[in-house]
């Protein structure tokens, strides 16, 4: 069975050995881990011959061809381990394993090629990242995660900025910083030290979670939403921005043309109240004249005084 498993599953841990604390926290680490990968226990005798162990209990990984036995001291707690070591040491990159890989804590060494392209350049790239992976684990596995990526377009979203191919990117997949090369990699050696260089702090990271650069990200994002879409689409990217831009336009041209209207009228209609009526009056009709010989009408009586207190009784 354990021949079959090998068979079956690229990574898988194992625990040897009976009951003990290290089995407790053995249990409590497969359980939360379990929908990453797969968790065995067995006895001495059933791992092949070609393993040995210091101590008992243990915990292994087998991958890669080989084996990795957990050491308290210097791997700390068991689930992190666990979960540093649930990928293969040399892994071809995409976005989710990325993504993934965000919480291992590694820093991501990535060959960004072209798979289409069989230019010495791009195997050459390739070939130095896997022999770095391989030979010189012990020195880096702790820290390191190493792999090959096809194209550059994932990339360039994360950096915010053209990575011409091919070429050597080291990802902090935690943090979205990245390193550059600031060397020409000729062979295994120049990795190596271009790796020691940014454990010691000489090479300056990029990139980061800074609020400068997420207000960046989120400008870069729309650019290439709103790009992504006239690519694909023209008409559709017309219609989406066009039709809101047109009906926004005549909003404000509407709003901006009544309000001139409504000050003009209000003006006018001041000026018009402060100005003084220098209209002319109309002049008195004048009266009719008299026919000659006509006698001129006489002033009616004055009645009496008690009479008119009469009538007004």
């Amino acid at each position: 069975m354990f021949e079959h498993m090998q068979k079956r599953h690229r990574v898988f841990f194992v625990y040897i050995g009976g009951e003990s604390p290290l089995k407790e926290k053995y249990i409590d680490a497969a359980s939360e881990l379990i929908v990453y990968t797969y968790f065995f226990s067995a006895s001495e005798e059933v791992v092949p011959a070609y393993v040995t162990l210091k101590e008992m209990p243990a915990v292994l990984v087998f991958k890669d061809e080989t084996y990795f036995v957990y050491d308290e001291y210097e791997d700390g707690d068991l689930s992190s381990w666990i979960n540093r070591e649930r990928f293969q040491n040399y892994l071809t990159m995409d976005g989710f394993l990325l993504y993934e890989l965000g919480d291992t804590g590694k820093l991501v060494a990535i060959a960004v090629i072209d798979e289409k392209n069989t230019s010495v350049e791009h195997t050459r790239l390739k070939s130095i990242i896997q022999e770095v992976a391989r030979d010189y684990r012990d020195q880096f596995h702790r820290d390191f995660q190493f792999g090959h990526m096809d194209g550059n377009d994932y990339i360039n979203t994360l950096l915010m900025d053209e990575l011409k191919v091919p070429t050597v990117v080291v990802l902090n997949t935690s943090n979205q910083q990245y390193f550059l090369l600031d060397r020409q990699i000729k062979n295994a050696e120049d990795m190596v030290q271009f790796i020691n260089n940014i454990l010691d702090g000489t090479v300056d990271a990029q990139g980061g979670d800074s609020i400068l650069q997420r207000l960046k990200r989120i400008v870069f994002d729309a650019k290439s939403t709103v790009v992504s879409i006239f690519r694909s689409s023209p008409l559709m990217g017309c219609f989406l921005f066009g039709l809101p831009l047109g009906v926004i336009s005549i909003m404000c041209y509407g709003i901006c043309t009544a309000d001139a209207d409504g000050g003009y009228i209000e003006e006018r209609y001041e000026v018009s109240k402060n100005e003084p009526d220098d209209s002319p009056e109309p002049a008195e009709r004048p009266e009719p004249p008299q026919p000659r010989g006509a006698a001129s009408p006489l002033p009616a009586p004055q009645e009496p005084k008690d009479v008119l207190e009469k009538k007004k009784d």
